[in-house]
């Protein structure tokens, strides 16, 4: 599995790896902790790939019910359909037939072959719809009442992740596999720019990485994830290729790494972080 994950670009370390292989041996869902950035939603598409399976996308949010989840009806297309059969003296026919349905991502999980269905951020969402999708994991079954009782042939992979901007319930805890993804070491942390930053040369990746893991160790507001130094080696990359000159490169550059003000302010006056470019 690491030669397939790292094919696509995603270096995991050897913890990551184990709860992979044994929430896919045991058919357990995944549930991804740790800070922004780490790679925990990025890891669901990885999968898809390497398991050629669809990947399904719920995306959490506060607000979000059962219905935006599982199923809705196409309000409009029945109502024309109730208008058009009335104007030309029709019947107006089951109003609730397939053609009606509007699938929602757990829907459509359960009508696939065995899909990777991602859902992220579940901490953003209500404890009800938690509650709920407890319920739904235990056994993969939707209930249209229109229609019939719906279990997946194939259970889909599931990977959830959170950002922890709430706690979790025991239950769905123990639902899952838990994984804590932490920041990557040097080592891998280079290795991720060389697989997403191209014309990056080894001495600046070095660098580039001390300054990430110097930065991270300041007390700031928001620590930069992998995303954020992918993305900040590209904009050096790019200023470079224009003509700054490295460390100028990566000053200009800073707002693809810092997204506060008060943290930009602590990087820029960190001495240590700047003293190796």
């Amino acid at each position: 599995m690491e030669e397939q994950l790292r094919a696509q670009g995603y270096f995991a370390d050897e913890g990551l790896l184990t709860a992979v292989h044994l929430a896919l041996r045991l058919g357990r869902p995944l549930l991804l902790e740790g800070e922004p950035g780490v790679g925990k939603t990025a890891l669901a598409p990885v999968l898809s790939r390497v398991l050629g399976r669809e990947l399904i996308r719920l995306q959490c949010f506060e607000g979000l019910d059962s219905g935006q989840a599982l199923y809705e009806w196409d309000y409009p297309k029945q109502l024309l359909r109730v208008r058009t059969a009335e104007s030309r003296g029709e019947e107006i026919g089951d109003l609730y037939a397939e053609e009606f349905l509007l699938q929602r991502p757990l829907l459509k999980a359960v009508r696939s072959d065995g899909a990777v269905l991602l859902i992220d951020e579940i901490d953003r969402a209500d404890s009800e719809f938690e509650a709920f999708l407890l319920e739904f994991l235990s056994d993969f079954q939707i209930t249209v009442p229109e229609l019939a009782t719906l279990t997946a042939t194939v259970p889909p992979v599931v990977v959830l992740t959170s950002n922890r901007t709430r706690e979790l319930h025991d239950a769905l805890r123990r639902r899952c596999l838990y994984h804590w993804i932490a920041f990557p070491d040097a080592d891998r942390e280079r290795a991720i720019l060389h697989a997403h930053v191209p014309g990056l040369t080894e001495e600046a990746a070095t660098a580039l990485v001390r300054a990430v893991q110097e930065i991270r160790a300041l007390p700031l507001l928001k620590r930069p994830g992998v995303a954020e130094t992918v993305d900040w080696a590209r904009g050096a990359v790019t200023l470079v290729d224009d003509g700054a000159a490295w460390p100028l490169a990566l000053r200009r550059a800073l707002g693809l790494l810092i997204k506060d003000e008060e943290d930009t302010a602590l990087v820029v006056a960190a001495e240590g972080v700047w003293s190796h470019q």
